[in-house]
C-alpha cells in the first residue's frame, strides 16, 4: 500500500513539515538522571532522524506549583532556556523540528515533588492525588496566564520551532474548562464561556508573547471521558474559541488519568477516538490532529485520505520504533516494531516514579550507551529457546555480526507471546512476533524448529558461546486431587491440547489467570462479522447478539492471597479486572485449597468449607525456572542465561526482552 497523502508536507503557522506524523507529547522520566538533558537530546534526535515531522517535548512546567518537581523538564526561569538549547540543537542537527509543551498539571501536581501547594480552578481532590489543591485567586490566575506566555518566550529563544499549549488530559487548562471540577462563581467560572475562558486567555496571552509567525499548538480534551463533564457541544464551541484566539492548529487529546475508561491499553481498537478529532475538524478551519492508538503508517495514510484529520500523533510508536516513519516510507512495514500498547515500560515506569522505556524497544533511554557496535570477533552462537528473550538475544547478536542458531522445541516461534496472543484484546502481540520473524529472515539467523539442544550437541556442532532461554515450567502445587484426569496445566489450554468445560476453577489469580479467564469466557460462537450482519438484518436485536458472543462458560479465579492479576502493569490492571467482573468471572480470594474432587475444587474460606464446582479445573499457579540445560553445559562452553529460565517470573516479556537484548550486546 502507498502512503503518499500521510508524507504531504504540511503548513503550521509558518512552520513547513515534511510530513503529517508528529510524536506526541510524552514524560519519559529522563530529566532526573545525572546527564538528563543529553539523554533526552539523543532521545529525541534519534527520533528526528527517523523523520518524523514533529517532535513535542514531555510537559514543561510553566510554574513550579504546575510542575513535576525539579528534576523535570521546567520553563518557567530564564535559567531553563541553555538546558533545552541541547535538545533543540541535536533535534536540529538531525534535521527534525521539536516543539516545547507549555505544562501545568493543576490538582493532579504532586506537591511532595514540587515542595510547594498544588492549586486549580476549584478546591477539589483529584481521586488520583493524596494531596487537596488550594483554589486559585485572581492573582494566582493571571500570574499562571501569564506564566504560560513567558514559558512560551524562553521556548523561542531556546530554539524550538513552536509550542504546545497542555490544555487536555485533566491538567489545568480543561480543570478550568469542566463543570467538574470547576465550581467557581465569578468570571473564570460558571456558564461555559466563564469556565472556557482561562483556556483561551492563555492562548491569546501566548500568541501575543511570540508574535504573529511563531507556531502555537493547542493539545486540546476531544472527549473526557469523565461523568458529568464537558459535552461535545462545548468541545466543539470551545475549538472555534480556541481558533480564534490565534492558536495554529489544534491536537484533540482523549480522556482524563482519572477516567474509567481505558484510551490507550491495547484492548482499545486502533484509532477508536479518530471520530473525535473528525468532528473538530469539521468546526475550524485550522490543522486538526488525531490522536490515540494509531501505530501504523498505513492506518494513518486511510485517517488523512479520508480526510478525517490533518494529522496524526503517534507517541508510544515511536518508543517502539524510531524509524517508524523512514522505514514505513520505504515500505518497509514487516521491519516496523509496532507499539503494542502494552504500557508496561513506558506509562507504568513513570506512574512509578521510573524511567520510561519500552517493552519491545529497550534501546529507549538507554540510547547513548546501547547503541549497536559491530562484534570484534564474529562467533557461532548457539540461542536455546524462541520466546521473546532468544528472539531479542538472536536479533541483536545477528546484527552485530555473530552466526546465530536458535532451537526451539515447539513448531512455532514465540514462546509464551503465543499465548497472550489469543486473549481477546492482546492481538497486537502478533505484531511483535511479525517483527522478530521478519528481522530473523532479514539478518539470515537460522531458526531450528521441533529442535530440542542438548549439552553434547551443542559442543559437538562446535558452538562457542550458548544463550539459554528455555524459559518456565508450570509449577504443580501439592493439592490432594491435582492428578485427576479433569485438572490440566494453562499451557494445555493455551496449545489448545485439552478440553474446557462449562464451569471452570482456576488454581492461581496471576496475570496468566487473568489471560486464561478472558479467553474462557470471550470463546466467541458468533465472529464480529457475523454479529455486525446479524444486527443489520434485524435478526437478533444487540441483546441476543451479545449472548451469541459470550462463551456462557462460568469461571472462578481462586487464590490463596488477597490480591488478584499481581503482576499486571499499575496502568492497565484496574481495566483489566473490571473487564473480568462485567464477564461475570468470579474472584475468590484468601483461601486454602483442601481438595480437588470430580465435582469441583474444596476451599476453606474463613474456617468455612465450600465447594466450587467445576467440570475443569485450571492450574495457573506460577511457574519455575526451566534451567537444566544452563547447568548442564557449566564448564564446558561460556553460558548465559536469560529471561524465564533465569527468573520465572509470570510472563515478563519486558525483563526478557531487555535481557536478551542486553546479552546480545555483551557477546
Amino acid at each position: 500500500m502507498g502512503i503518499s497523502n500521510i508524507l504531504e508536507p504540511i503548513q503550521i503557522g509558518s512552520m513547513t513539515l515534511r510530513n503529517r506524523v508528529l510524536m506526541g507529547s510524552m514524560h519519559v522520566g529522563f530529566e532526573k538522571l545525572e546527564d538528563g538533558v543529553e539523554r533526552l537530546a539523543a532521545f529525541y534526535a534519534e527520533r528526528a532522524r527517523g523523520e518524523v515531522g514533529l517532535i513535542v517535548t514531555g510537559g514543561a512546567a510553566v510554574c513550579q506549583e504546575g510542575g513535576m518537581g525539579d528534576q523535570y523538564c521546567n520553563v518557567y526561569m530564564d535559567e531553563h532556556i541553555e538546558p533545552l538549547r541541547v535538545i533543540t540543537a541535536a533535534v536540529h542537527e538531525a534535521e527534525g523540528k521539536i516543539a516545547l509543551q507549555l505544562f501545568h498539571a493543576g490538582r493532579y501536581t504532586n506537591q511532595d515533588a514540587t515542595g510547594v501547594e498544588s492549586v486549580a480552578p476549584s478546591a477539589l481532590q483529584a481521586p488520583i492525588n493524596r494531596h487537596k489543591p488550594r483554589e486559585m485567586n485572581a492573582t494566582d490566575i493571571e500570574r499562571t496566564i501569564q506564566s504560560f506566555a513567558d514559558g512560551a518566550v524562553r521556548a523561542k529563544k531556546a530554539g524550538f520551532d513552536a509550542v504546545e499549549i497542555m490544555g487536555s488530559e485533566g491538567y489545568l487548562i480543561n480543570q478550568f474548562l469542566s463543570p467538574v471540577t470547576n465550581k467557581r462563581e465569578d468570571e473564570w467560572g460558571g456558564d461555559f464561556t466563564r469556565r472556557a475562558r482561562f483556556g483561551v486567555e492563555v492562548s491569546k496571552r501566548v500568541r501575543a508573547a511570540v508574535g504573529p509567525d511563531f507556531p502555537v499548538i493547542f493539545r486540546m480534551s476531544g472527549l473526557d471521558l469523565v461523568p458529568d463533564s464537558t459535552t461535545m457541544e462545548e468541545t466543539l464551541q470551545f475549538a472555534v474559541l480556541i481558533e480564534q484566539a490565534g492558536v495554529s492548529a489544534l491536537n484533540v487529546g482523549i480522556g482524563w488519568h482519572e477516567s474509567k475508561v481505558p484510551t490507550i491499553a491495547m484492548m482499545v481498537p486502533r484509532g477508536a477516538y479518530v471520530w473525535v478529532a473528525q468532528q473538530v475538524k469539521e468546526a475550524v478551519k485550522i490543522p486538526v490532529i488525531a490522536s490515540n492508538r494509531i501505530n501504523d503508517l498505513r492506518q494513518a495514510e486511510a485517517i488523512i485520505q479520508e480526510g478525517r484529520s490533518d494529522m496524526v500523533s503517534m507517541a508510544r510508536p515511536l518508543l517502539a520504533d524510531s524509524q517508524i516513519v523512514r522505514k514505513s516510507r520505504e515500505g518497509l512495514f514487516d521491519e516496523v516494531n509496532t507499539c503494542i500498547a502494552c504500557n508496561q515500560a513506558c506509562l507504568d515506569h513513570i506512574f512509578d516514579g521510573k524511567i520510561a522505556s519500552c517493552m519491545v524497544n529497550p534501546v529507549v533511554g538507554r540510547e547513548k550507551e546501547w547503541a549497536l557496535i559491530p562484534a570484534e570477533v564474529s562467533k557461532k552462537v548457539a540461542v536455546v529457546g524462541a520466546g521473546p528473550a532468544g528472539l531479542e538475544a538472536a536479533r541483536v547478536l545477528a546484527e552485530r555480526g555473530h552466526q546465530v542458531v536458535i532451537f526451539e522445541k515447539q513448531n512455532q516461534v514465540g514462546g509464551q507471546l503465543n499465548y497472550a496472543r489469543q486473549v481477546p484484546g492482546k492481538e497486537e502481540f502478533n505484531e511483535t512476533l511479525r517483527y522478530y520473524r521478519a528481522q530473523l529472515d532479514k539478518l539470515g539467523v537460522e531458526v531450528r524448529l521441533e529442535t530440542a539442544a542438548t549439552a553434547d550437541s551443542l559442543s559437538d556442532e562446535g558452538f562457542e558461546e550458548v544463550v539459554v532461554a528455555t524459559g518456565v515450567i508450570p509449577r504443580r502445587p501439592e493439592i490432594p486431587g491435582v492428578d485427576l484426569p479433569h485438572v490440566v496445566s494453562y499451557d494445555r489450554v493455551f496449545e489448545k491440547q485439552a478440553k474446557v468445560g462449562r464451569r471452570v476453577a482456576i488454581v492461581g489469580a496471576g496475570g496468566i489467570a487473568c489471560d486464561l479467564s478472558h479467553l474462557l469466557v470471550q470463546d466467541q460462537v458468533v465472529s464480529p462479522q457475523s454479529a455486525q450482519y446479524l444486527l443489520e438484518y434485524r435478526i437478533l436485536d444487540a441483546k441476543a447478539v451479545h449472548h451469541l458472543q459470550q462463551s456462557g462458560r462460568k469461571v472462578y479465579m481462586l487464590r490463596r492471597g488477597k490480591h488478584v492479576g499481581t503482576g499486571l502493569g499499575k496502568t492497565t490492571r484496574w481495566a483489566v479486572l473490571a473487564n473480568l467482573k462485567r464477564h461475570g468471572v468470579e474472584m475468590v480470594t484468601q483461601i486454602d485449597y483442601k481438595e480437588i474432587t470430580a465435582e469441583g475444587v474444596i476451599i476453606r474460606n474463613q474456617e468455612e468449607e465450600q465447594l466450587v464446582q467445576a467440570d475443569t479445573v485450571i492450574i495457573a499457579a506460577g511457574a519455575t525456572s526451566n534451567d537444566s540445560l544452563y547447568h548442564a553445559l557449566q564448564g564446558s562452553l561460556p553460558v548465559h542465561l536469560i529471561g524465564g529460565a533465569k527468573e520465572a517470573g509470570e510472563l515478563d516479556a519486558k525483563r526478557a526482552i531487555y535481557e536478551g537484548a542486553a546479552v546480545g550486546r555483551a557477546i
